[in-house]
């Protein structure tokens, strides 16, 4: 009976533990979005922008990675990004693109943390999803050179 009792209250410290405010990797309120999640996010946002879907392989790889480090609260980036990783064609890699962004977005908004400087929240009505961006023009990466600067920031 004493041995259960251990394991049962080791058991509990490791689930309070995990998910207590302290999660390994996870940044405190009022922080700024980690640059290592950040950075290779916008170079794909400005290839998107473009029509162009170079480097957004790896620059999605490195956003799965950088997420893996922030713990269980950036699950869903790694997820988005593996999947955006995945993509074969610009349109897919537009739509992984979004989920990816609303993945950050809500991560961002979850945890009370910032946009780096100059980095700024905007949203396309036309396919109702926010994005990150650097700048105080719209480039819209999911529509890029036919519509780049539909949308606003929010």
């Amino acid at each position: 009976m004493t041995r259960l009792i251990s394991i049962v209250v080791g058991v509990l410290a490791l689930a309070v533990a995990a998910c207590g405010p302290g999660v390994k990797g996870t940044p405190p309120a009022g922080s700024a979005l980690a640059p290592s999640i950040v950075e290779p996010y916008l170079k794909i946002h400005d290839a998107l922008a473009r029509d162009s879907v170079d480097d957004v392989k790896a620059n999605a790889g490195a956003v799965a990675t950088a997420a893996a480090a922030l713990g269980a609260p950036a699950a869903k980036i790694d997820t988005a990004a593996l999947q955006l990783a995945a993509a074969a064609d610009l349109a897919a890699a537009r739509t992984k693109f979004g989920a990816l962004s609303e993945a950050m977005v809500v991560y961002m908004n979850g945890l009370h943390l910032t946009p780096p400087d100059g980095v700024r929240v905007a949203f396309c009505p036309m396919v109702q999803t926010r994005w990150l961006q650097r700048g105080s023009t719209i480039a819209n990466p999911y529509f890029g050179s036919q519509m780049p600067t539909c949308g606003e920031f929010r």
